[in-house]
């Protein structure tokens, strides 16, 4: 291959496309002065290509990185860290067009491009980030192959067309690989940055929060059961158990902590499920009432919640059980019990009182509970997402004053006057519900579905779980927060192009929920084959495997693949005579027959020549062919047979029938 002048005009081009193919997806998280450098840079670069402009020197080049340093830091208020690396990196990927001098320096962009988009992965890893990711490695890989073929150094579109080739060519060998080499987990955890900013539950609750919270459609997490799902009011997520109260704001106490084993008694039908769980950052997950987990690095704490032991910073796969019918809890010691019913020592002193009258009348904890049901739903209380403020003894103002609250307020509320009232009782938050995809039979949970609800606990029974909020609107259990609250003006209120806002359009909700269930299928079947499924479906195809025989697998499938995709593109048995040699081979044939053998390297017209010496007869029909055969086979013309054939069919008529000897 010849060298290559400097950088060839079809690489820049394509690699000035791949940077603005690299950084599109990254401008909804980069400052807009990235966008501004890789603009002044691009410009630049194109005019030191047209040679209008010279490279900039080392004191500009040391400015502008220094520069760069500055607004990282004033943007993201550190250099360090996961999002710093990413923003450098992509200034880096731009700032290195200003000092391409050689194919050498173009080869260094076009290996950070790739890093710049695997990057990208680390912001949005849904299946249409997935395909777009295609259009910027393509890009790439045109100008790979722009820097290295100089037949194609002013072609573009066939730059192009080899680059998708190479893509496809390279797609067996990706499946495979991805299917049987072995998934490794993370060397180190580090918090994604794309998990800032989202809202989501927190180790503490204001009825603020989770007000908040109903504001937002982002996906929290998809679940789909095995055989028939249950009704929507049965599906109780739980995240976080609460139970210390400072007045306004409910939190966790230490015994959610505590590594004890939890105490609970199997119960009733199991329910088994799976759970595709978006990055949280966060350590807790969520299951029904009572779960257990297949997770090596979870367990159960002793308030029946699940935890990891680091946050969740990448989408998660795992398999649940649950026994809704579970008894939980009867055997608790006495300071657990004093926990759950600890108040501040003052406030609310109505609240109290009315504990107190309540206690007097109803002896039983269960009647208790059920005459606060009932007062909820006898009462004229609202539920609404915007409630008056609260004054310094919320409780009070809540249930005697204003009666207009969302979810927390309602859990808050009883749990107080149930403590006040001598019963032990917690705050429990989580997720309720969830919109249900019949194309692919699963539930998604968003933010909106957020829910607080309240457990206490009583002899012989342990914990039991009630619901305040579904005697004041049924309809957000038996429907969900979509249609209890769609009339609210709070409720998706910072999310005016949400196509949740259209539902009531047939065709464009059934499109929301089929691109859904394409993004599920993805998220569980892609980013959720991990070790576990991995090996079930290994298993299942080749029976019981262990390292020796998975490295034997990976090399064998390995060997193959790289067997059948050389074929396909040396296709060696196109290397056969073809047409051309095919007719001159017959007229070799023809002139052996009459004594006239050739020689081992003698060429084509040397032959002839020969022959037509040994024939005379036929010496013009002889040179006749040597020259057609050699206006076919070398001239720049389309070979046309049909003439060669035809010229080797007249000798072969001029030729005596007798054979001599």
């Amino acid at each position: 291959m010849s060298r290559l002048p400097g950088i060839p005009r079809v690489a820049l081009s394509w690699l000035l496309v791949a940077q603005v193919l690299v950084i599109l997806p990254h401008l909804l998280h980069l400052p807009l002065w990235i966008s501004l450098l890789w603009l002044a840079a691009a410009v630049w670069r194109v005019r030191i290509f047209r040679m209008r402009a010279g490279y900039p020197g080392a004191w500009i080049k040391g400015g502008l990185l220094l520069l760069v340093l500055a607004g990282i830091f004033l943007s993201r208020g550190t250099l360090v860290g996961l999002d710093a690396a990413v923003l450098l990196l992509i200034a880096t990927f731009t700032l290195k067009l200003l000092e391409m001098r050689s194919r050498r320096d173009a080869l260094v962009v076009v290996f950070l491009g790739f890093f710049c988009v695997v990057t990208g992965y680390l912001f949005e890893d849904g299946l249409l980030a997935a395909l777009y990711s295609l259009l910027p490695v393509t890009a790439l890989l045109a100008a790979l192959i722009g820097l290295q073929s100089a037949s194609l150094l002013e072609r573009p579109w066939p730059t192009l067309r080899l680059a998708g080739g190479m893509l496809l060519q390279a797609l067996p060998l990706m499946l495979m690989l991805f299917l049987l080499f072995p998934r490794i987990g993370p060397l180190w955890s580090l918090p994604m940055p794309g998990n800032q900013g989202v809202t989501g539950l927190s180790d503490s609750m204001d009825p603020a929060d989770i007000a908040q919270l109903s504001r937002s459609p982002e996906l929290v997490f998809r679940a789909s059961f095995d055989g028939q799902p249950p009704a929507r009011e049965q599906l109780y997520w739980r995240a976080l158990t609460l139970e210390h109260f400072d007045g306004r704001r409910w939190s966790r106490g230490a015994r959610g902590e505590s590594p004890r084993t939890a105490d609970w008694q199997q119960r009733g039908e199991r329910l088994d499920y799976s759970i595709v769980m978006q990055p949280s950052g966060k350590p807790w997950l969520f299951a029904l009432d009572v779960a257990e987990l297949a997770l090596d690095d979870a367990r159960m704490m002793e308030d029946f919640r699940w935890q990891l032991r680091r946050p969740v910073e990448r989408t998660l796969l795992y398999q649940a059980h649950s026994w809704p019918q579970a008894v939980r809890g009867i055997k608790v010691d006495s300071a657990s019990l004093q926990r759950a019913l600890a108040l501040p020592r003052e406030g609310d002193p109505r609240s109290r009182v009315w504990a107190a009258e309540l206690q007097a009348r109803h002896s039983n904890p269960d009647e208790l509970v059920a005459a606060l049901l009932q007062h909820f739903n006898r009462e004229p209380y609202v539920y609404t997402l915007n409630p008056q403020p609260l004054g310094r003894d919320s409780i009070d103002d809540f249930l005697f004053n204003t009666r207009r609250g969302f979810c927390a307020h309602y859990a808050g509320a009883m749990t107080f006057v149930l403590r006040a009232a001598g019963i032990p009782a917690r705050v429990v938050a989580g997720y309720q519900g969830g919109e249900f995809n019949p194309a692919g039979n699963y539930f998604q949970i968003r933010q909106f579905d957020a829910h607080a609800w309240v457990e206490y606990w009583q002899p012989g029974s342990g914990w039991r779980s009630v619901d305040p909020t579904f005697q004041v609107a049924p309809q957000r259990i038996e429907n969900g927060s979509q249609e209890a609250l769609a009339g609210e003006e709070g409720f998706l209120g910072d999310q005016p192009f949400s196509p949740l806002r259209y539902r009531e359009l047939a065709w464009l909700n059934q499109l929301r929920l089929s691109w859904d269930g394409l993004n599920y299928g993805w998220q569980r079947w892609v980013l959720g084959y991990q070790g576990d499924q991995q090996l079930r479906l290994l298993n299942g195809w080749f029976g019981t495997l262990d390292w020796q025989r998975l490295a034997l697998l990976i090399t064998g499938v390995m060997t193959l693949s790289l067997g059948v995709l050389a074929l396909w593109l040396l296709k060696p048995w196109r290397h056969r005579a073809d047409l051309l040699g095919r007719l001159w081979q017959g007229f070799e044939r023809q002139m052996a027959r009459h004594g006239v053998q050739r020689l081992p390297g003698e060429g084509a017209r040397s032959f002839a020549r020969r022959a037509a010496l040994a024939l005379p007869q036929q010496a013009q029909l002889i040179e006749a062919f040597a020259d057609c055969f050699e206006q076919q086979r070398y001239a720049s013309a389309p070979a046309s047979p049909r003439a060669l054939r035809r010229a080797l069919r007249e000798l072969r008529r001029a030729l005596p029938w007798r054979v001599r000897h």
